[in-house]
């Protein structure tokens, strides 16, 4: 199992979720080729409700400490209720290039 399909699988397992998708945007950061270590994760979930940014946050970062802890550097979290993730579009920002480091520069 892949750390992509772990992220999944963590996620699942503590959160109620609507809506999940997680990017492995390793490729844009100077990293070794198959690195796994750049995320971007959008988690809809009915539970955020009654969280603020920073609470919903620190959810998906306590379920991924172990991912943490093997290697994985850095997500770009993007928590919202189902009612924001509709007025969204359903759709979730494009991540920011790096601006250290970037295979682009």
């Amino acid at each position: 199992m892949n750390r992509r399909e772990r992220i999944q699988e963590q996620l699942q397992s503590v959160l109620s979720l609507t809506h999940l998708e997680v990017t492995d945007e390793s490729h844009m950061h100077n990293v070794p080729a198959g690195a796994e270590s750049h995320f971007k994760v959008v988690v809809v979930s009915e539970s955020f409700a009654e969280h603020s940014l920073v609470a919903r946050h620190r959810l998906v970062n306590k379920a991924l400490q172990g991912e943490f802890e093997s290697g994985l550097h850095a997500i770009a979290l993007h928590t919202w209720t189902p009612q924001e993730w509709f007025e969204k579009g359903g759709i979730a920002p494009d991540s920011p290039q790096c601006m250290s480091g970037s295979k682009s520069n």
